[in-house]
C-alpha cells in the first residue's frame, strides 16, 4: 500500500524535472561521443515507439476478438470484459489471467441457471484459449516484432529468455530491452564491417 502510494508521486516529480534529468545525464557524455551517442538514442526511440504503436494495435485487435468472441456465446458482459481483457494484455499474463477470471466468473453466473456451468467452461476455453494462440504466435511476432525488426522466432525466443531470467519483470520488458539491444547489435555489426580487423589492412 505504502509503494502504491509512493509511485504516482515519484512519477509526478520525475515527470516534472525530466528535462533537466536528461541534461544531467547527456553532461556525462564526452564531447567526442556526443554525435554517436545521440544517433543511438535517437534510433533506439525510433524503435521503441514503433514497439508501442504495434502493442498497441494487439491490444485493439484482441479487445475486439474478445468481445466478440464473448458476445457469440450470449454472454451480457461480453464488451466490458472483452475491452479489458485485450486492453489488460499489455501486462503480460497477469491481464490475460484477469480477463479469463473475470469472463469464467460472469458466465458461471449468467449461465448456472440455464445452461450450467459446462457453457462457461467451455466458452472460457475457447475464446481464451484461441486468444492465446493468436496474440502469442501470430500478432505479438507480425505487428510488433517485424515493426522493430525482430524476426517472429526470435520475438518467442527473447519472451522465453527474459522470462527465464527475470520473471514475470522480464516478460514486460523482453520486447522493448529487446528492440534496444538490437540497435546496439546493429551499430556493432556496422562497426566491424568498416574495420580494419574485417577489411584485413
Amino acid at each position: 500500500v505504502g509503494n502504491a502510494m509512493l509511485i504516482p508521486v515519484a512519477l509526478f516529480y520525475l515527470l516534472m524535472d525530466w528535462d533537466r534529468f536528461v541534461a544531467q545525464l547527456l553532461r556525462l557524455v564526452p564531447q567526442r561521443a556526443r554525435g554517436a551517442f545521440d544517433s543511438f538514442t535517437a534510433e533506439a526511440d525510433n524503435v521503441l515507439g514503433q514497439y508501442l504503436r504495434g502493442q498497441l494495435l494487439v491490444m485493439l485487435i484482441l479487445a475486439v476478438y474478445y468481445s466478440l468472441g464473448l458476445a457469440l456465446f450470449g454472454l451480457d458482459l461480453a464488451l466490458p470484459i472483452g475491452v479489458f481483457t485485450g486492453l489488460a494484455i499489455f501486462v503480460p499474463y497477469l491481464g490475460f489471467g484477469l480477463g479469463l477470471v473475470l469472463a469464467l466468473l460472469a458466465g458461471l453466473l449468467e449461465f448456472a441457471a440455464s445452461a450450467g456451468p459446462a457453457k462457461a467452461l467451455l466458452m472460457v476455453a475457447l475464446v481464451y484459449g484461441l486468444g492465446q494462440l493468436i496474440e502469442s504466435f501470430v500478432l505479438t511476432p507480425r505487428l510488433v516484432g517485424e515493426r522493430i525488426g525482430l524476426h517472429p522466432l526470435a520475438v518467442i525466443f527473447a519472451l522465453l529468455a527474459f522470462g527465464q531470467l527475470l520473471g514475470f519483470v522480464g516478460v514486460l520488458i523482453a520486447l522493448p530491452a529487446s528492440a534496444v539491444l538490437l540497435v546496439a547489435i546493429r551499430r556493432a555489426w556496422a562497426a566491424y564491417l568498416g574495420s580494419r580487423l574485417y577489411l584485413g589492412r
